[in-house]
C-alpha cells in the first residue's frame, strides 16, 4: 500500500506521527464506453465553451458563480487556505463507542505509525481499547475539512471520515406515523423465522454476485465471440409461480417458518448441517449449474442479507 498523507495525531500536547492509507478498495470489472456500432471508444473530452479549445488538466481552476458573478479560485487559492496547510489530526473530544450512528460513517483509513513514535501509538491504541471509547477528530484532507472518529481494530488505529450532522437527511416519511396493531402470535412467528435465520456475520462467506457473473459473462465472450448463449452460460431460470398472489401477513409467516424448519429437517437427515440464509449461493467459486440450480428455491430474507451494509 501507498500511504496517501502523512500528520499527526494531537491531543494536548502529545503528538503521535503517522501516515494514513485507504483501508478499503474497488474490486468492480474495470469497465469503459465504446461505440456499438465500430467499437470505438469513447473519451470525454474537457472543452472551453468559448474558444471551443480542448483544454489540459493544468489550466483548469476551479469557480464560484453565485448567478451574477464568477470568482476565479486557482490551485495557489486553495493551497493558501489554513485548514489545508493543516498536517494534524486533531483530537476533540473521546465518546463512548456506542454514541456513534453507523449511518455517519463514510471512508475508512489505516494508520500506521512512524518508526520514531511507536510507543505513543500503541499508548493511544490501548487506551482507546481498554476505556472503549472512540475519539472524535478533525482534519484536512483534499481540499475538504473533516469530522473523523478514531477507533482500534486488531492492533491498528483506523481513521473513519464521518458526515457532518447537516448532511444526514431527516427519515420524515408520512407512513411511519402510523402505528399498526401487531398480534402476539405475529410477533411470535416472526421471532421463529428470525431465529431460523440465526447466526454469526462472516463477511467472507459472502461474496458480489453481480461482479461474479460479470466476469463469467465476460470470458464467455471471450472464448466464444458475439454470439455466447447466456441461458447456456448461466443456465435458464424456472418461471417464479405466484408472483401475482396475495398472501396475508400471518400465513406468509408460518409458511416461511414451516419451510425453513423443513429445510432445516432434510438437512440433518442427510448428515449435513443445513447453512442458513445463502451461505451455499455466496461462497466464493459460483458454477453455471449451482446458479440454474438454487435460482427458483432462493429465499427473499437470504437475498437480503446478502447485501452488503449501508
Amino acid at each position: 500500500m501507498r500511504a496517501i498523507w502523512t500528520g499527526a495525531i494531537t491531543f494536548g500536547l502529545v503528538n503521535v506521527p503517522v501516515k494514513v492509507y485507504s483501508a478499503t478498495e474497488d474490486h468492480d470489472v474495470p469497465l469503459h464506453q465504446v461505440h456499438d456500432a465500430d467499437g470505438g471508444r469513447i473519451r470525454y473530452q474537457r472543452r472551453c465553451e468559448i474558444d471551443g479549445k480542448v483544454i489540459p488538466y493544468e489550466h483548469i481552476v476551479k469557480a464560484y458563480d453565485d448567478g451574477d458573478r464568477t470568482v476565479i479560485l486557482t490551485a495557489e487559492d486553495m493551497a493558501s487556505l489554513p485548514s489545508e496547510r493543516s498536517r494534524e489530526i486533531d483530537v476533540v473530544e473521546f465518546v463512548p463507542n456506542d454514541q456513534l450512528d453507523p449511518l455517519m460513517f463514510d471512508r475508512s483509513y489505516y494508520l500506521e505509525p512512524d518508526s520514531k513514535s511507536l510507543k505513543a501509538y500503541a499508548l493511544l491504541r490501548k487506551t482507546l481499547e481498554d476505556e472503549e471509547r472512540t475519539a472524535i477528530v478533525e482534519f484536512a484532507l483534499r481540499q475538504k475539512t473533516r469530522l473523523g472518529a478514531l477507533r482500534v481494530r486488531g492492533n491498528v488505529l483506523v481513521l473513519q471520515t464521518l458526515l457532518w450532522h447537516d448532511e444526514i437527511r431527516a427519515a420524515d416519511f408520512p407512513a411511519l406515523d402510523q402505528t399498526p396493531r401487531i398480534s402476539d402470535r405475529e410477533l411470535q412467528l416472526s421471532s421463529a423465522l428470525m431465529e431460523s435465520f440465526a447466526g454469526d456475520f462472516e463477511p467472507e462467506k459472502f461474496s458480489d454476485e453481480y461482479q461474479d457473473e460479470l466476469r463469467k459473462l465476460i470470458d464467455a465472450k471471450l472464448e466464444q465471440g458475439e454470439s455466447v448463449d447466456t441461458a447456456a452460460t448461466f443456465g435458464e431460470e424456472e418461471e417464479k409461480k405466484g408472483g401475482g398472489e396475495v398472501i396475508d401477513l400471518m400465513e406468509a409467516l408460518q409458511r416461511s417458518v414451516e419451510r425453513s424448519r423443513s429445510s432445516k429437517s432434510s438437512g440433518d437427515k442427510s448428515g449435513e448441517k443445513k447453512p442458513a440464509a445463502r451461505k451455499s449461493s455466496a461462497s466464493g467459486s459460483k458454477s453455471a449449474s449451482s446458479k440454474s440450480s438454487t435460482a427458483s428455491t432462493r429465499k427473499a430474507p437470504a437475498k437480503k442479507s446478502a447485501k452488503k451494509p449501508a
